[in-house]
């Protein structure tokens, strides 16, 4: 169960922040309109619903290992570059174009951590395996995530949240690091 939660840790934590609260970020950090962070949002969130099936068939190619270390060494190497970058960023298109890097990126979680959780776990116990520490980490990190980049940002330290999600993303990576890879271990 604490593989779980290492897993969900990082992924969690990025795909909240690039997707519900990426919305807000660009409005509040960035200084782009409702409708253009919006439409940025949209176009961004479809275009990254189109990845998640083909990551998922690279995962069945190369193993899911190397997919989720993909996801965690990147996401420790961008995260605070990419959302630096969005904060400064006055343009549209550039906008959407480092959300769709950070989106590619968090793909690598994102498109298998399903199966990858399922693969830890014999049926007997898997629905309470992955289920619990899934909900519990989902809950107090990916859904905490908007309040506290939110209130990081009223405080006058919105960078301390970037470094956050790094520091989120890196403890999956070293989870990722140590693990077997399940599609070809696995308890299924």
């Amino acid at each position: 169960m604490a593989i779980v939660v290492g897993l969900t840790l990082g992924g969690t934590i990025a795909f909240y922040t690039y997707t519900t609260y990426m919305q807000k970020f660009l409005v509040n950090s960035s200084g782009l309109s409702k409708d253009t962070s919006t439409v940025i949002s949209a176009a961004s969130l479809f275009c990254y619903m189109c990845l998640q099936p083909v990551v998922g068939a690279i995962s069945d190619v190369v193993g899911r290992r190397p997919v989720l270390l993909s996801f965690g060494v990147l996401g420790t190497l961008m995260t605070v570059p990419i959302l630096t970058a969005l904060e400064g960023t006055k343009d549209a298109w550039t906008a959407f174009l480092l959300i769709m890097a950070a989106l590619v990126i968090v793909s690598g979680y994102t498109a298998i951590n399903a199966i990858v959780k399922a693969e830890l776990f014999p049926t007997r116990v898997r629905a309470l395996g992955v289920g619990f520490p899934y909900a519990v980490t989902v809950a107090l990190f990916g859904g905490s995530a908007e309040y506290v980049a939110l209130y990081l940002k009223e405080i006058g330290h919105a960078q301390v949240f970037y470094w956050y999600v790094t520091g989120c993303i890196f403890v999956s990576l070293t989870v990722y690091a140590l693990m077997r890879d399940t599609r070809r271990h696995s308890a299924m």
